[in-house]
């Protein structure tokens, strides 16, 4: 999308819409760019700035779901030195394994116990 329509595009978002992430299957191998995600990068000021508005997301560290997070100083690709900016980024991965049956299994018998 251009700049043009991308600004009047989100100038017409409603504010405070749910955030709902599709969590990465808990199977899932190789990358995950095209999965919801969060990238943040610049200052550290800055980075914690877009974060602090981003506190919807800590709910999805639960039973069910977690967050993959990395916070880190960036690095140069090229020389591998280590830069003054940071980058971040948050994406909500499906547990899975024992644990995460086990409390599904519970729920669902919660779930049928009459009301």
């Amino acid at each position: 999308m251009e700049k043009k329509p991308f600004l009047k595009h989100w100038a017409k978002l409603r504010v405070d819409q749910k955030l709902a992430p599709k969590p990465v299957r808990y199977t899932h191998e190789g990358s995950t760019y095209a999965e919801d995600g969060v990238r943040i990068t610049g200052s550290k000021a800055f980075v914690d700035s877009v974060l602090s508005r981003l506190k919807d997301l800590l709910r999805f560290e639960s039973d069910e779901t977690r967050l993959q997070v990395v916070y880190k100083k960036s690095t140069d690709r090229e020389s591998g030195k280590t830069l003054t900016s940071y980058n971040c980024y948050v994406q909500v991965h499906a547990r899975g394994g024992i644990l995460a049956k086990k409390k599904a299994k519970k729920k669902e018998k919660n779930n049928k116990l009459p009301q």
